[in-house]
Formats: structure tokens, sequence, C-alpha cells
């Protein structure tokens, strides 16, 4: 069963002494089964972002040894900030990420609020998907006046703590413990250091907006509806918030956002949002930051909007989309934008390592050539395959920055972007099929005295046979769909890559058949006979209409080159 993965992001009010936020960050990595992602400290605003994630038990016991040692080593009594706070942790959101639903996550974040309310002596507020009243569904509510207004609020009983007493923790304040969807924390420079400049961005561009007055003019009457209520402008992006602020480490200000929906308001257009109302305003944007983490797909999304502005091919390898994305948010004008230690999947990909990806040619030439038996055929056969669909690639790239065919660049994009997809798959299974292939050898010697460890033995030997059936299978597949690509570059593509198409073509035909082997002979290991005759029948005809293709893309490329 795939694993429940839910995400933790606590905002502790210490940004200064990395000696206590190291040993808040030991608590949380000492719980087995969680995988601290990243620590984000900022100066200005006194304030620590940590992001870690596991199953949701481990991530919740290590949420609260978190919020237990911030307790005892931060005073905020002492603290001053940039930021609003309310508490040693201050907020303390968990967030889905996989196989969970909101309402499971929901769950666990009262689990967390009801273990930290009885042991800590900390008020507890409930927010976001979690919270036990309405109007504590948003965080504002529940920090308004912040920290200096606890002992004021704790006295009245509307503020009742959802969870620990309803009395002021002087040292550890208050702390708020939520579900919600992934939200990224994201802040835009500006050229100017006037913080009420900042703001008038801020709220051009947050849902709520602004206040409305009466013919417009910034001192204007507020205008109100027949109850009295004042009216409000609703600004261009919806689930953002948004505050303007003054960052003294950097002297410059800031529009510093909260995307709590992606899906309606992405980075890009955030950013954007933010660049035409300091333009209007007679302010620049100059770059901006994240602050945490991201999700590949926000960052991708970026740069293809950043390629598509600029009509270029949006079928550039992931690392040149996260580059122009990083160059065109200006994510770099501040600090260094680590591409590995800001995006999720990129961390949580350190737990399934790609030696041989990561090598150099020479090197990967060597290993195969080595007397180790992996690499072996499978993986050759899916780099061989990715090498083809990366030619397809190239010829659909150079086709769409043609000069003489500039209208017709989104139609090759949609081509490269297609070759793209397809030579990552394929590079994943070349480490994949090595996997596969010593998942067997971890089956061969498993014990064997017992006729119970007799029979596990057996049952995993013929899994893993299995798999390292599906593997090649795979591979398979996907360079048999890359001939559509190779044909349609050597038919339509650039005239003077004809040939590359071809050589695409011969790739993708020797990937087929070097991969057929090996469902071949490792379909003869399994005992499951209707499967291996399946399987194996498929692929033998993925084989002949790979032979056919192969020729077809020929053809066609031998008539261009003859001319």
């Amino acid at each position: 069963m795939p694993k429940q993965l839910i995400e933790c992001v606590p905002n502790f009010s210490e940004g200064r002494d990395m000696s206590i936020i190291k040993q808040i960050t030991d608590e949380i990595e000492r719980v087995e089964g969680v995988k601290l992602l990243d620590v984000d400290p900022g100066k200005a605003t006194n304030r620590t972002v940590v992001t870690f994630v596991g199953e949701p038990e481990p991530v919740v016991q290590a949420a609260f040894l978190a919020i237990k040692k911030a307790a005892e080593l931060i005073d905020m009594r002492q603290h001053k900030g940039e930021h609003p706070r309310m508490g040693a942790t201050d907020v303390c959101p968990l967030i889905p990420i996989s196989n969970i639903t909101m309402e499971e996550t929901v769950e666990w974040a009262h689990k967390l609020g009801e273990m930290a309310g009885k042991e800590l002596g900390i008020p507890l507020y409930m927010y976001e998907s979690a919270a036990g009243k309405p109007e504590w569904k948003n965080l504002a509510t529940i920090r308004a006046g912040e920290y200096e207004a606890l002992p004021e609020k704790l006295e009245k009983p509307e503020w009742k703590p959802d969870y620990g007493p309803a009395r002021f923790n002087a040292r550890a304040g208050a702390t708020a413990i939520g579900a919600r969807d992934f939200l990224i924390a994201y802040n835009v420079n500006l050229n100017t250091t006037s913080v009420r400049r900042a703001n008038s961005v801020a709220f051009d561009v947050r849902e709520q907006g602004r206040v409305k007055r009466e013919g417009g003019k910034v001192n204007g009457p507020i205008v109100k509806n027949a109850k009295g209520e004042a009216l409000r402008e609703p600004g261009a992006c919806k689930g953002v918030k948004a505050i303007g602020w003054f960052i003294e480490e950097y002297g410059v200000a800031q529009i510093s956002m909260n995307i709590t929906n992606v899906k309606e308001t992405p980075l890009h257009v955030a950013f954007e949002a933010c660049r035409k109302s300091a333009n209007e305003r007679g302010m620049r944007v100059t770059g901006s930051e994240l602050v945490g983490l991201v999700p590949l797909k926000v960052m991708l999304d970026a740069g293809h909007y950043f390629l598509r502005q600029q009509q270029r091919s949006l079928g550039a390898s992931e690392e040149e989309v996260i580059k122009i994305a990083v160059k065109s948010l200006g994510l770099d004008e501040l600090t260094p934008f680590d591409p590995k230690k800001k995006i999720i999947e990129y961390q949580l990909r350190e737990d399934t390592p790609t030696p041989l990806l990561d090598m150099n040619l020479r090197a990967f030439a060597n290993e195969t050539a080595s007397e180790s038996v992996a690499p072996g055929g499978g993986s050759i056969a899916a780099y061989v395959g990715a090498l083809g669909a990366a030619l397809g690639t190239m010829v659909a790239n150079l086709s769409s920055h043609r000069r003489v065919w500039d209208h017709r660049w989104e139609e090759f994009s949609e081509w490269a972007e297609k070759g793209q997809q397809l030579k990552d798959a394929l590079l994943r299974l070349v480490d994949e099929d090595t996997r596969a292939f010593n998942r067997i050898i971890e089956a061969v010697r498993l014990p064997k005295g017992t006729e119970a460890e007799k029979a596990a033995r057996e049952h995993a030997m013929q899994e893993a046979t299995k798999y390292a059936t599906e593997v090649p299978f795979q591979s398979m597949e996907l360079s048999l769909q890359s001939f559509e690509l190779a044909k349609a570059m050597a038919t339509e593509g650039n005239p003077n890559s004809a040939s590359d198409a071809g050589v695409g073509a011969l790739c993708a035909r020797a990937a087929v058949h070097g991969a057929l082997l090996n469902v071949q002979i490792n379909a003869k290991g399994l005992k499951d006979q209707s499967f291996a005759r399946g399987i194996t029948e498929k692929a033998e005809k993925m084989g002949r209409d790979a032979d056919q293709l192969e020729q077809e893309v020929l053809e066609i490329v031998r008539k261009k080159v003859a001319g």
C-alpha cells in the first residue's frame, strides 16, 4: 500500500541564533521516518521556517517535540521582528502531500493539538481546515494583536483555546496548529525603501484588496453598504494574502505574500501582478525570493510561462526550464537559489539515488564495461531509447527556432515537450533497471533454512523477477512512442536535421529490441505462465512494430538526404 505522506512547516520565532534552531531541528531529525527538507532563517523577521515530511504519526511526534523544545529555548518576552507572531512556535500547519485526504490530515492536526495541549501548557488554536470555529479559519484573525494582545484575549471566554490552558504563557506565547493546502511564502522585491508604496502594491495584488473610497481618492470617505460595512475593491489575485514591509537586511521594501491556492494564482501570475502594479506606480520589481520549499510543478509552470512570452520552445530540459524560471523571477537576486534544496521533489529524490545518471559519459561506459553484472543490457537499452527521444526533441527545438518558421514555433514546441517527457521517463529507467536486478540478488540471498523461509524467499524472487520483466517492458513502450516524434521531425522538421531524426529512429529500434531481450529472458524465470506469456507476446509485437516504423522513418530520411 502506498505510504501516506504529510508535510509539516512550523514557523519558529527565532531567526538569528542558529544554535537555538539547531537544537529544535535536532529534535525533529531524531524521529525515525521523518526527513528534514529545509531550514530557512530570516534575520529581519527573526523567524525560521522549517519543513519536514514523512508518514503522519512520526511527523506529528516530531512536531510535538519541536514545539516543546521551542517553548524551552525561545523567550517571547524578548522577541522582536518584522513578521507578525504570537508564540515561540508561531504556527504549525500539516499539509497533505500524497495518498492522504485533507479530512485525515485534519484528524492528525487535532491529535497534535490534543497531545501538546495536555503536556506543554501552551494555548493552542486550530486554524484553516482544522479550525474549530469558522472565524478561526483565517490565521490573521487568531493572530490579531500578536503576542502582546494575548494576556487580555485569554481572559475573554470567546478566546478560550481549542487545546491547552486559557492562561497566558509569558515565555512561549500561543501556537496555531492547522491543516491546509500547500502554501507558498513568496516575497517580491521593489526598488524602493517605502513601506507605504510597497503596501499600495500589496493591496492591488491581494485577494482582499483595499477599502473602497469615494471618487477613488486615497483619503476619500470610505464607501459603506446599507449595514454600515466598508466595501472593498478586490485585488488581482485570488488566494493571495499580501502586505508590504521593509527588510533592513537587504535594504529594500518587499511585497510579502502567502499564496494559499497556487492553482488559482500560480507563482508567475502573482509576480506579474506585482510587476504590473509597481510599474503603474512608478516603481520596478527587481527580483523575488521563496521562503521554504516549492513543488516542482510550480517552477516548471513559471519557466514555461516565460518561455512562452519569449515565443521559445517549451520543450527545453527540466533543468533549463527551472533556470529560466529562476532568472525571470529574479529568485537569485538576494541569495543564491539552489533547486536541489528549494524544490520538494528534488529533496525527496535524494532517498532514491541515481548513480548511473549522475556519472559522466566515460564513467558510465567504464562501469558498463567492468566485471560488474550491472548496469547491463536493460539499462543500456533505456539509455539508448532516451538518446533517440533526445534527438527527435533536438530537431523539434531547432525547427521551433528556425527564423523562417517563426509562425510555427508552437507546433514544434508541442513536439519538443512530448520528446522531453519521453526522454526523462526513459532516463529514470536507466537506474530503475539496475535496481530491479538488485532486487533479484537480494531475494536470492534471503535465508532458506526453514520451510517458511524457503516460501518467503521464493515469493520474493518471483516478485523481483516480475518487476525485472516489467521495467524493460516500460522501456519498450516509451521507445516505441518516440517513433511518432522521429517520423514527424523527419517529415516536417528542419530539413537540415533530417539525418538526426533518422538516427533517433535507429536508436529507438535498438532500444526496443534490446529491452525485448530482457523481457524474454526474465519472463522465462516466472512461474506465473499466464503473465509471462502475455507480456512476452506484447513485447514481441512491439519489436515487429519497431522494425516497420524504423523503415518508414528511414525511407523519409533517405529521400531528404538524397535531396
